[in-house]
């Protein structure tokens, strides 16, 4: 009988053990997947303001265009016919050169 209840409280502390483990690997996702989030964003912001800065290398006066003109003006631009067969080449261009080699 003393066996029994001895090896009872040892599944008892591992049990407790397992469950501890648990809770910080838990915590621990939660801190990774925070930290992810983190660069994801800052790589985003890193995109946003170099891809506008290039817009406005193009744009003469910048600062006297509203958002708005600057959508009407890209709108109008991205409509081409030659411009949508150019972003395609490049999309696919891009995904090609991504793609890892089969064999």
């Amino acid at each position: 009988m003393r066996l029994a209840n001895e090896q009872l409280e040892n599944l008892k502390h591992q049990k407790y053990v397992a469950e501890k483990k648990l809770t910080a690997a838990k915590h621990r996702e939660k801190q990774l997947q925070h930290e992810l989030k983190q660069l994801t964003r800052s790589e985003r912001t890193h995109r946003l303001c170099t891809r506008a800065g290039m817009l406005e290398t193009f744009l003469r006066e910048p600062t006297v265009l509203t958002d708005d003109d600057v959508m009407e003006l890209l709108t109008f631009v991205f409509h081409g016919e030659a411009v949508q067969k150019k972003l395609n080449m490049l999309i696919e261009n891009r995904k090609e050169s991504e793609q890892p080699d089969g064999g």
